[in-house]
């Protein structure tokens, strides 16, 4: 059917051609991940001009730099050989003529029989590395070095990369940060490997397409989309945990492997995935771009990563303990102990003392503070903004490095007389003296109180009120009393339990 040539179709005609030309199109930006003296490589690919609609653009360039990886581990002897049915209870007792006897040393003893039994079974002195596990990766420099999930390696001997078109090619391992679930592989090869970069992930919108491509359940090569779906997501993987979530369909296999946007750029690599049924649910977990090229570039310089640390227990600041000290916003990190001997003590930081920023870049809580200073290198300076005694303060402090594994602060174990107990009603508190003077344990609590919805328990030690040294409960009601005059609505309680410390802001006047 002919359509008339009305100023209406014609107008329709040039909407439908703009909108039938809004196709995936960009680039690949390069800006290959070195550090120190690592090479700089040639240029990625890159994808120009207006595309089709769809994704089949960048899959197409992007393909080549994903591959599988396959770990494999070196199986002990014992594991590896099963039941011994050469060797039991009264074989060697059989007569020399006996038929079983003659029958089984021609596999246990001398003989072409039993070298070829050996020869199937393998060395058992010398294992062969064995199939384990195995997941995704991609490639970010033409030279051969990959990036992949930690726990996608950890435990491995021996690696094998499955490249896009099929070939097969060892690898070694170069570092790996358990603490943000990462690892560099290296492929030894003449041949110049297409690879990507990654993305400004600081652009990256709520809503924005992702293109994953990895090896889910050993498949190889497959690739699905979706969108991003949250951004800084906390899932308890670790103090550094700021993850991108997406929806595109995510399984076992997959970890390690690139999340891209519609440049071909890598903003996230995919790492967990959150499944009561085991499959995909539609809620995936990446690492940011920003967080892998820190890391990546920490191992391919130096095998491992470096981080600065200024060894304190934090927790966060709430609403309640903010308005108990006096501040606007329930942001930073309170300090609940510093570490004994580490770089906090040596600066003069306290207990009670709110970290709100990191030379000059605000803190809103324990995990951004860790993420900041775990990004400087240690050794050098940083000017912390602290707020103490109800203003706020700068403190200069040289980092540490950040010790192996987490280094727990001691605190003093309060342990309760035999003495007669006090009762602070106004807070459901009922106390004793710590056997060591130092200290108010606390014997009971009212379950109706906003002690006891806090999670405050008969066996804590009150250590301090509102930063100063409680002995009694004279003490804590004189610093009650101050408070109140002062205008704010809670106290707050430093308390000690199994060798921790933290801090609990309860209401005023309210039992």
């Amino acid at each position: 059917m002919n359509t008339p040539n009305t100023p209406v179709s014609r107008t329709r005609t040039r909407l439908l051609a703009a909108a039938a030309s809004l196709a995936i199109a960009g680039a690949i930006g390069f800006g290959a991940v070195t550090s120190g003296t690592a090479p700089v490589f040639a240029e990625a690919v890159r994808i120009d001009g207006p595309q089709a609609p769809g994704f089949a653009d960048v899959v197409e360039k992007v393909s080549p730099a994903v591959v599988s990886v396959q770990v494999k581990a070196k199986i002990s002897p014992a594991s590896d050989r099963g039941p011994d049915v050469f060797s039991g209870p009264g074989f060697d007792d059989l007569p020399n003529d006996h038929p079983l006897k003659r029958f089984f040393r021609e596999f246990r003893g001398d003989g072409d029989r039993s070298d070829r039994w050996q020869q199937r079974r393998g060395n058992r002195d010398n294992p062969r590395p064995r199939p384990m596990s195995q997941g995704s990766g991609f490639f970010i420099s033409e030279d051969g070095y990959l990036v992949t999930n930690n726990h996608v390696v950890e435990g491995g001997s021996a690696f094998t990369v499955v490249m896009d078109n099929g070939d097969e090619l060892d690898a070694k391992l170069v570092g790996t940060d358990p603490r943000t679930d990462l690892a560099v592989l290296k492929v030894d090869d003449s041949r110049k490997f297409t690879y990507v970069d990654f993305a400004d992930d600081g652009k990256v919108r709520v809503g924005d397409w992702v293109v994953a491509v990895g090896n889910p359940f050993g498949l190889g090569g497959t690739v699905t989309a979706g969108i991003v779906s949250a951004r800084g997501r906390d899932i308890g993987a670790g103090p550094y945990d700021d993850f991108i979530q997406i929806d595109a369909a995510v399984n076992r296999g997959n970890s390690g492997g690139p999340a891209f946007n519609l440049n071909g750029e890598v903003v996230g690599i995919n790492t967990a995935i959150f499944s009561p049924s085991g499959g995909n649910v539609g809620i995936a977990f990446a690492i940011p771009a920003s967080t892998a090229r820190d890391v990546v570039q920490d191992l391919i310089r130096d095998g491992s990563v470096s981080r600065g640390w200024i060894g304190v227990q934090i927790q966060p600041v709430t609403k309640d303990i903010a308005d108990s000290l006096g501040l606007a916003d329930a942001k930073g990190a309170i300090v609940s102990e510093p570490q004994a001997d580490g770089p906090a003590v040596k600066a003069g930081i306290k207990s009670g003392d709110v970290i709100t920023a990191v030379d000059g870049k605000p803190v809103g809580s324990p995990r951004e503070l860790a993420r900041l200073i775990g990004g400087i290198q240690p050794g050098k300076s940083v000017d912390l903004t602290v707020w103490r005694d109800g203003k706020s303060e700068q403190v200069k402090l040289e980092l540490g490095t950040l010790p192996g594994s987490d280094t727990q602060a001691s605190a003093d174990d309060g342990k309760p007389q035999q003495v007669e107990p006090s009762s602070l009603a106004d807070l459901g508190l009922t106390v004793a003296p710590s056997e060591d003077g130092k200290g108010l344990v606390v014997t009971d609590v009212d379950p109706d109180s906003d002690a006891a919805d806090r999670g405050i328990q008969p066996g804590d030690v009150i250590t301090a009120v509102n930063s100063r040294e409680v002995k009694g409960p004279s003490d804590v009601t004189t610093a009650m009393d101050d408070a109140a005059k002062a205008g704010r609505k809670a106290v707050l309680m430093q308390l000690s339990r199994d060798d921790t410390s933290r801090f609990v802001a309860l209401p005023i006047g309210r039992s």
